[in-house]
């Protein structure tokens, strides 16, 4: 069973940067679960966004963050970030992190397949 926990939201300006941070339960690190970054913005659907597995450590992004949005994991911490660059208006959003042990690469972008969330932290992008 897996337990997340994210942090790092706040307020940037438009071209700004933000790194936001989840913390994973040891138990999903050594078990090479999928662990991904969804948004949702008001009156909007969750958005996939970005994708890592804990012990391999591939990683996919959606087109709207793609080049300006880093994934990485720290294994020794138990750790996956989401570095976000070039931030916009548009992405302001709650961000949350999500993982699951069978998820598969060709699904991640299904919010109905992961089955741990943390409990959000909101990112807002304004001048």
């Amino acid at each position: 069973q897996a337990q997340l926990r994210e942090s790092g939201g706040g307020s940037v300006q438009p071209g700004g940067s933000l790194r936001l941070s989840c913390e994973v339960s040891e138990t999903a690190y050594s078990s090479n679960y999928g662990v991904a970054w969804f948004r949702q913005a008001p009156g909007k659907e969750r958005e996939g966004i970005a994708f890592i597995t804990t012990v391999g450590g591939s990683s996919l992004y959606s087109d709207s963050v793609k080049d300006r949005f880093t994934i990485s994991r720290d294994i020794t911490q138990n750790m996956v970030y989401l570095q976000m660059d070039s931030l916009t208006p548009e992405d302001s959003a709650m961000y949350y992190c999500a993982a699951d042990p069978f998820i598969s690469a060709d699904r991640w972008l299904r919010s109905a397949e992961y089955g741990y969330w943390g409990q959000g932290t909101q990112v807002t992008v304004s001048s």
